[in-house]
């Protein structure tokens, strides 16, 4: 067994078909033959290469044997195998595909044609290409992969029908200049949205699915693994996860407020709103409010970081900390003087008893001024101390070209 090669060795082959194993012992022979087999008879200059995870049941012995190279990979899941396997290719191309024999390795010639074409990423479409029977589970095939699947499409503007599919090929030098960081099965959600968020070229090609070859139950854990993909994909785009439900949040809590400012309104007979629907605007305002400033915090953090490209801000760059704290300031004199004016009706009377609906309109709105003064002096100085120290790099085309999907 091969420790590998590091990642900055250059490429000696043109193709490396890379198969993440852990106790494939029933099948991983099969695949490498499959594979050496495509290799040979197209005449490719390439290699078999197993990134085994801690196997312990002979499937190294049994990868050798049948002609792969195996590398261990020291950290623990599915992602960490592919990290080591990538980084130890020696491969120009890599196509990747899980070794228990649900893949046809015979025919990888449509994945190596679109990379010799100039696409980065290829990615497998197993609804297009056809699912046998026995060959995905039913939530998986009508549930979860669809759903997930549309929610990439939706948040990151992706062309790929079928963002889990184990089977697909890229460019070495493409996907490790991506830092790719998960260790587990959202791996593969990563490599699709890092690359789509970076402006790679992204491609998809049909491709088969059999019946898993093995007698024990897969590594996959449907639930498990189907919520860390959601969550992946809603912590890696900021606006889905707080921006635009932020904005309907505040916008709808704005509405209430404005429409109920000047005293009650009946939509309907006996049907009222008034001040508690005040009230309840301007709480969904400060939610609203609070979810938008998460978002770009948010996406101001993901890029210091490295995990999201740092591009166009969301904001006009005349919105500075000077310019929000003005902002601020204005919004707490107009609170400020909410509650003076409150205190003037109300010492009118002697500080006795006041008409309930007329003083809470005033209270909720100027109390609402203020704390949204507050939450923007906060949010304001927490932005500038997560960028301490960073210096914005120039444009990119391709960066400015995704900016519209985180």
């Amino acid at each position: 067994m091969t420790t590998g090669h590091s990642s900055s060795q250059s490429t000696t082959h043109e193709l490396t078909i890379l198969m993440p194993c852990l106790n494939e012992i029933e099948t991983i022979a099969t695949c490498v033959a499959k594979a050496a087999s495509f290799l040979r008879e197209h005449g490719i200059r390439g290699e078999v290469l197993v990134s085994d995870n801690g196997s312990t049941d002979g499937s190294i012995e049994a990868a050798v044997a049948a002609g792969a190279r195996v590398v261990n990979a020291p950290i623990r899941g599915y992602g960490g195998a592919l990290i080591t396997g990538i980084e130890s290719a020696a491969g120009k191309f890599i196509v990747m595909g899980d070794c228990d024999d649900s893949y046809d390795f015979y025919k990888l010639m449509p994945f190596v044609e679109a990379l010799r074409s100039g696409a980065d990423l290829v990615m497998g479409n197993r609804f297009k290409g056809g699912i046998k029977d026995g060959a995905m589970p039913f939530l998986h095939r009508y549930l979860g992969n669809p759903v997930l699947s549309f929610l990439g499409r939706l948040f990151f503007r992706s062309p790929i029908g079928d963002f889990h599919c184990g089977l697909r090929g890229f460019r070495k030098d493409a996907i490790l200049g991506l830092n790719l960081r998960t260790t587990g099965m959202e791996f593969a959600s990563e490599m699709v949205v890092k690359s789509s968020l970076a402006g790679l070229r992204v491609t998809e090609v049909p491709t088969t699915l059999g019946p898993d070859g093995r007698s024990r139950p897969p590594h996959l854990r449907t639930w498990r693994d189907g919520w860390r993909h959601l969550r992946f994909l809603l912590m890696y785009s900021p606006r889905w996860l707080f921006f635009y439900p932020g904005l309907a949040c505040a916008g709808l809590g704005l509405f209430l407020v404005l429409a109920l400012l000047r005293g009650p309104l009946e939509l309907l007979p006996g049907i009222v709103f008034d001040v508690h629907s005040i009230i309840l605007g301007c709480l969904l305002v400060l939610v609203g409010t609070q979810a938008i400033s998460f978002a770009l915090l948010a996406r101001r953090y993901a890029a210091s970081r490295g995990m999201l490209p740092r591009r166009k801000a969301w904001f006009p760059k005349a919105l500075s900390l000077e310019a929000i704290l003005v902002i601020a300031l204005g919004l707490a004199l107009g609170g400020i003087a909410g509650v003076i004016h409150s205190i003037s009706i109300w010492s009118q009377t002697g500080f006795g008893e006041l008409a309930y609906a007329s003083l809470v309109r005033i209270l909720m709105i100027s109390g609402t001024s203020l704390a949204l003064s507050a939450q923007l002096v906060f949010n304001a100085f927490l932005s500038e101390i997560i960028t301490i120290g960073i210096a914005e790099p120039p444009r990119r085309r391709t960066e400015d070209a995704g900016d519209v999907a985180a």
